[in-house]
């Protein structure tokens, strides 16, 4: 259900209106306060109701379409070029614009409206009258091609709401207002880092990966960063620099005419853009009169609805993107749904802040890894990797800065995470770097939301959260899918609870940490077939198990344990075995006695014998590492 904004409720207060007494919202008034908190449109601003604007007003003219926006004055393409990708997707512009039939002018019309956003995890309902503001009779913001056109005035205006006031809107990221129009998750692409127009291969991977987000309803943008000349300066090609186009269309064209084309099957990936402006396009190569489309079948021209108009509309090849422009957003709307034919995912959300504290135990703002005194202080988010291996998706969000703006205040916050490799069977915070394998770090910047896609093997992780700088206090919000349940939950406790001793139990008095390496099979023959190598750790009533290396005679396991222990006196034990077909074979193990004050570098240690014969060498070595504490939030 959604939540109403500011507590206004749409249904409630269109009772109280009609044509004779509309709507006017006092908590948007037609004031400047509403439009500016530095700087004033230029010109002589009057709010009108679209009946003053226009005669027969509508929500929508003739359907919803990627053609109807154009930009105002306010420099918000970014906006603009989201709801031209939005009115693509019936699916998604449905909930955003609620009701819309019953929206639409009519009997019932009492001057209010509303729209709906995804804003940090849940959706919200905004209420707004429509007086609109304009100058010299015209709409100086987002306007429709249809004079008597609103959807998109009016959308602008609730959102406009949502951050204080139509000035906040000027600059932004399309991505993050796609994310609000749908709850998608966002990866910003940096285009000419990945230099995809100079790998062949590289490249075409890249379009099978676009060309699969946009048939499962992904949403696309992209734009060129200024570099040095001038905010929305012209290329020699067209394009504009500094400015948002929205992605309409994404598609592997078939060259050549009639029958011969098909049994050719010789294909060119083309993307389609649109300027926000509304004209202005491409000039290169597929340009909407360009010669390569002479190439192409009258029947597949037809398809693509080729169009000679300069309506902001343009096709270009994939490589001519990729080379073009700097930077694209493409939003995924993940799919979560058990019932589906798709690729779903199963969803973990955590919601969190980086919070200052002098305890070094509750400050929760430690600051990037480069902070190595602080780092573990951040949030801390425990997942597992069920599978053999699986590809993991995690986006970390900021709660959105505009509504600072007025303030001064509105910058995001420089943030990015870690994903650390963690013990098997950890249950409490990480307090110690030395003990933990740092596999990824994401990029850290100072944009709402940073992404990263990775493949890890089956086994426990830690991701962490962070500020760039150590004591930067903000909410954030964590989202994580996995092929399956990856268990995902934050690492609250710090160790063990020492409240319930009894005699006969105790309570943990050191933390041992246990990190195999490697470890060496000395066999007859030295033949590696069927040496199924796997280790189990085992501690007081305690033990973990890793998986089997597949015929290896020298097996890395890079796999660690940690024991809160309560009999210090009793030794720990690492064993190694071979699954043979169900039928295990005993490798040798080594016994650690595992007292605060030994040896703590890694060592390798001679196999022994179990039981009676536990004097007696086995043919094998193993390389591990032991720490142990008597203070429980050392590890």
């Amino acid at each position: 259900m959604p939540v109403a904004y500011r507590n206004q409720h749409y249904a409630e207060l269109k009772k109280q209106h009609n044509k004779e007494n509309l709507f006017e919202d006092p908590e948007f008034p037609a004031t400047n306060s509403s439009l500016y908190y530095k700087k004033p449109p230029p010109g002589v601003v009057q709010w009108k109701r679209p009946g003053e604007i226009c005669e027969n007003p509508h929500l929508f003219v003739e359907g919803i379409s990627s053609h109807d926006l154009n930009q105002g004055i306010v420099g918000n393409c970014w906006f603009v070029a989201a709801c031209a990708c939005l009115a693509l997707k019936s699916n998604l512009w449905e909930k955003v614009i609620p009701d819309w039939k019953e929206q639409e002018w009519d009997s019932n019309y009492a001057g209010i409206f509303h729209f709906r956003f995804w804003i940090f995890g849940e959706w919200i309902d905004v209420v707004i009258d429509d007086r609109l503001p304009t100058i010299n009779g015209q709409l100086i913001y987002c306007q429709s091609k249809q004079n008597n056109e609103f959807w998109s005035a009016l959308l602008e205006k609730a959102y406009a709401k949502l951050f204080g006031c139509y000035e906040s809107l000027a600059g932004g990221n399309t991505g993050d207002a796609v994310v609000d129009f749908s709850g998608a998750v966002v990866e910003a692409i940096d285009l000419q880092k990945e230099k995809y127009y100079a790998d062949q291969n590289k490249q075409d991977k890249f379009f099978e990966d676009l060309l699969k987000a946009w048939n499962r309803g992904g949403i696309i943008s992209s734009s060129i960063k200024p570099q040095g000349f001038r905010l929305e300066s012209r290329t020699d090609n067209g394009l504009v620099r500094g400015h948002a186009y929205s992605v309409t269309d994404v598609k592997r064209v078939r060259l050549g005419h009639g029958l011969r084309a098909y049994f050719k099957n010789e294909t060119i990936p083309l993307i389609r853009l649109r300027n926000p402006w509304g004209k202005t396009e491409w000039t290169g190569a597929w340009s909407d009169s360009s010669e390569e489309w002479s190439k192409i079948g009258e029947t597949e021209r037809g398809n693509l609805g080729i169009t000679v108009a300069d309506d902001g509309e343009f096709w270009m090849s994939f490589t001519d993107w990729c080379k073009n422009f700097s930077d694209a957003d493409v939003c995924r709307l993940i799919n979560t749904s058990l019932i589906s034919i798709q690729k779903n995912w199963d969803e973990a959300v955590n919601f969190g802040k980086w919070t200052r504290n002098s305890d070094p135990l509750l400050n929760r703002c430690g600051g990037c890894v480069n902070h190595r005194q602080t780092f573990l202080q951040n949030p801390q988010y425990l997942f597992d990797v069920t599978k053999e291996s699986d590809e993991v998706l995690i986006s970390l969000q900021q709660k959105d800065r505009k509504i600072y703006r007025k303030e001064g205040q509105g910058d995001n916050l420089s943030m990015g995470f870690n994903i650390l490799k963690v013990e098997v069977n950890r249950k409490y915070r990480l307090h110690d770097l030395v003990t933990q394998q740092l596999l990824h770090t994401s990029t850290y910047i100072d944009a709402r939301t940073v992404f990263m896609r990775c493949e890890l093997p089956k086994g426990r992780y830690v991701v962490i959260p962070t500020t760039f700088d150590a004591f930067i206090e903000g909410e954030f919000m964590l989202r994580l899918y996995t092929d399956v349940d990856s268990g995902c939950r934050e690492l609250v406790k710090d160790k063990p609870q020492t409240k319930c001793w009894t005699p006969l139990f105790g309570y943990p008095q050191v933390v041992t940490h246990i990190y195999v390496d490697r470890a060496e099979i000395g066999q007859q023959g030295d033949q590696a077939e069927g040496i199924n190598p796997y280790l189990i750790i085992s501690c007081e009533s305690q033990s973990v198990k890793s998986i089997a290396k597949k015929n290896s005679l020298t097996p890395e396991f890079q796999f660690s344990a940690i024991f809160f222990r309560k009999k210090v006196r009793e030794p720990l034990t690492v064993q190694l075995w071979s699954d043979d077909l169900g039928s295990d074979k005993f490798l040798g193990q080594v016994t650690l006695s595992g007292r605060p004050d030994d040896v703590s570098h890694l060592q390798q240690l001679q196999l022994k014998n179990k039981g009676s014969k536990e004097a007696d060498n086995m043919p094998g070595k193993i390389a591990l590492r032991i720490l142990t504490s008597d203070e429980l939030t050392a590890l």
